[in-house]
């Protein structure tokens, strides 16, 4: 197996869509995903998987029941399994994900924004 280095901004720069994710890596059934976000997510959970957000550039809120989240560079937050978010960015943001390769960005809503064959970026 070859072992190697992933370029974040290279990454970023291959796709320009938002709330689709792009898959950069994977380790141990968990996947490491990048995603550009701009506007209004919806409010959802996810029953058996706790999810990570680390932005890497610009600012992201998450709104949950009973506060509202700000993460700017190089902060993150992990959202419990269970825990309703709303993930929201008035200005492009470029976030890292980490969660198990079962997360589905909606948790249990499908709508227009579920994406459930993402692609991939870490060939």
């Amino acid at each position: 197996m070859e072992i190697k280095k992933i370029n974040l901004a290279e990454k970023f720069s291959l796709f320009t869509e938002h709330w689709s994710p792009k898959i950069v890596g994977e380790l141990n059934q968990q996947q490491v995903k990048i995603a550009k976000l701009k506007g209004e997510f919806v409010m959802h959970k996810h029953d058996n998987e706790d999810e990570l957000f680390m932005v890497i550039e610009g600012t992201l809120f998450i709104e949950l029941e009973d506060k509202t989240i700000e993460l700017n560079e190089g902060e993150f937050v992990i959202i419990p399994k269970g825990v309703n978010h709303k993930p929201f960015a008035p200005e492009e943001v470029k976030v890292l994900l980490f969660e198990p390769a079962s997360t589905l960005n909606t948790g249990e809503l499908t709508n227009h924004l579920t994406t459930k064959n993402l692609d991939r970026l870490d060939k």
